[in-house]
């Protein structure tokens, strides 16, 4: 069984296209899961209309606001699925996404796979196509396709992004992890590290699902100057980074490490937290030289 966990906030004008899009999947052995973070745009009444034609779907709603992190967690506990997907409640899986993504678990040549993951493609608040998350060709093919494998390196030295929300985990994933770590703002660059320092990972040429960028997403907060979210988002990085350091185990990680540092000092230099800035520095010294 694959449990697919919906995670809402402000996404009253979204939620009903991705809850369909999992009904909508050629595979069906499907399980589907529901948390509202204490939304104030109505989304919790969307769902609950929604849910009156589907009353087998487990819902949770957060009476406060606890974040993404902590709401994904209070609904894995009742997730019953030996694969795992996260979606946002923003996102449109394509029809075949858990078909394909479960026939590359299945078929993969590699062994201890925890994680497989294809491409996707972006689309606006309107549903205007945007672009791809790794560039393809005029023939679909993607020009520079990531890695499948032990892709720790990688990921730390961050030669290559994962493309986390067409990522499909084994549950043991999360379970050997104790899930998502509930201090941190944002959650899939830890997963990916503490993740690939134990399990492989799968990579699947195919556009599995629609990313909807809009003007709130994550990936737009961390460079806002002098402003308390960007502030939060890029602490929990700083965090993040030092685990990685404190699990790393020969100089050619903490080598590959360097490079993510140097990219999130720049960015926090621009965000101007000069204050993170001075830790980053004790922290690349760390890197360089122990």
């Amino acid at each position: 069984m694959v449990s697919i966990l919906c995670l809402s906030y402000n996404h009253a004008q979204f939620v009903e296209e991705a809850l369909h899009s999992v009904l909508s999947q050629t595979y069906k052995n499907i399980e589907l899961l529901i948390a509202d973070d204490c939304s104030p745009d109505g989304s919790k009444s969307v769902i609950e209309n929604w849910l009156k034609n589907h009353p087998e779907v487990i819902f949770v709603s957060n009476p406060t606001n606890i974040g993404n992190t902590k709401t994904f967690n209070k609904l894995l506990a009742f997730a019953k699925g030996e694969y795992i997907i996260d979606l946002a409640a923003d996102d449109v899986l394509l029809p075949d996404c858990v078909e394909k993504q479960l026939n590359a678990f299945t078929n993969s040549k590699l062994k201890n796979v925890g994680i497989v993951y294809g491409n996707a493609e972006s689309i606006s608040e309107t549903n205007t196509h945007l672009d791809y998350y790794y560039e393809i060709n005029g023939d679909g093919k993607i020009i520079n396709p990531p890695p499948s494998g032990n892709i720790y390196l990688s990921v730390l030295g961050q030669y290559n992004k994962i493309c986390s929300v067409s990522s499909m985990v084994k549950r043991e994933v999360y379970d050997k992890l104790g899930g998502y770590d509930e201090h941190l703002a944002y959650e899939d660059l830890d997963l990916w590290i503490r993740a690939s320092r134990i399990y492989n990972f799968e990579f699947i040429p195919e556009i599995l699902i629609q990313k909807r960028e809009l003007a709130s997403s994550l990936g737009s907060q961390f460079f806002v100057k002098n402003n308390a979210r960007t502030r939060k988002l890029n602490r929990s990085t700083y965090t993040i980074i030092r685990k990685a350091l404190q699990q790393n185990t020969s100089k050619e990680e903490n080598r590959a490490l360097l490079k993510r540092i140097h990219y999130e000092m720049s960015k926090v230099f621009k965000a101007g937290d000069f204050s993170l800035l001075a830790k980053y520095i004790g922290t690349e010294l760390r890197a360089r030289f122990f």
